[in-house]
């Protein structure tokens, strides 16, 4: 572990409710189990307020400075992310399409000193989440694109429902909309072993309220998420303050690099070694993506 990670942490996160500079203290292993239990019992948990307040400012200011960096790819798109051909059958959710309008900013874009750069590379950050998520260590991603970017969902846009590739995600609210924007999700809608099609179907198509829930986050909060098997989306940003959010994505394996067609959907391009590793890629099951 580098020394440097201890005080960076400190000076970024609130490390009297959030001890990750103490990871063999009771107080860190206490915050480990908790959301370790609401992983399992709801597939999501928040940490509010887990960087510094003083710190909040300059993280929204950053991301600012960068959010015109973004690419920004309006398309019709569905839940799973494949294409609703007339192969599907007449009641599939596939064939449920939907405006997705979110955008990225790509990590090659994101200065090396800005905060979420500094967190995402941060040993005992990286330490405490895969703690969290029940794994020995995880790996920054090898994509230069994907490994951290920053989620921008203008006013008027929303991103709409999906599922992740990966089995979790982490990110970190850094501005908050005047109003909408709200993360809604539905816990473990399909498992490794049923896709659910008919529950999944009742919600997006305007049903299924009872199996929906909603989070109120707020810039600072840093949330973990499994997202493989719960449905999720940003609903509509209203006013004029865009939402973004900052995405830390890691993997149990070392190496891993996005598709060709995913990483030009989210980007707008790929780069060499997006093309190197394609055909390469590892399933972790087979479901629809």
């Amino acid at each position: 572990m580098r020394t440097s990670d201890a005080g960076l942490v400190g000076q970024l996160v609130d490390t009297a409710r959030y001890p990750l500079s103490a990871p063999t203290g009771t107080d860190w292993e206490y915050l480990v189990s908790r959301v370790r239990s609401e992983l399992q019992n709801s597939g999501c948990s928040v940490l509010p307020n887990f960087i510094r307040s003083s710190r909040c400012d300059e993280l929204r200011l950053e991301c600012a400075t960068i959010a015109p960096l973004a690419y920004y790819g309006v398309e019709t798109v569905n839940a799973y992310n494949i294409t609703p051909d007339a192969s599907l059958p007449e009641d599939h959710p596939g064939r449920v399409t939907m405006r997705r309008g979110n955008a990225f900013v790509a990590r090659d874009r994101i200065p090396e000193n800005f905060i979420i750069h500094q967190l995402y590379v941060n040993e005992l950050f990286q330490h405490f989440i895969a703690s969290c998520f029940g794994m020995s260590c995880l790996y920054e991603l090898a994509d230069s694109l994907a490994g951290l970017c920053l989620n921008i969902v203008m006013p008027g846009m929303e991103h709409p429902w999906h599922f992740d590739t990966n089995e979790f995600a982490v990110s970190l609210l850094t501005q908050e909309p005047q109003a909408g924007g709200v993360f809604e999700y539905c816990p473990d809608i399909r498992s490794v072993q049923s896709e659910n099609f008919a529950d999944v179907r009742a919600v997006l198509t305007g049903g299924g309220e009872q199996l929906i829930r909603s989070l109120s986050l707020r810039p600072g909060d840093l949330q973990l998420f499994k997202g493989r098997y719960s449905m999720h989306r940003v609903s509509s940003v209203r006013g004029e303050t865009a939402r973004h959010s900052a995405i830390f994505a890691y993997s149990e394996r070392s190496g891993v690099v996005g598709s060709v067609a995913r990483t030009r959907q989210l980007f707008g391009r790929v780069l060499p070694q997006h093309l190197a590793a394609a055909g390469r890629a590892v399933r972790v099951d087979q479901l629809l993506d």
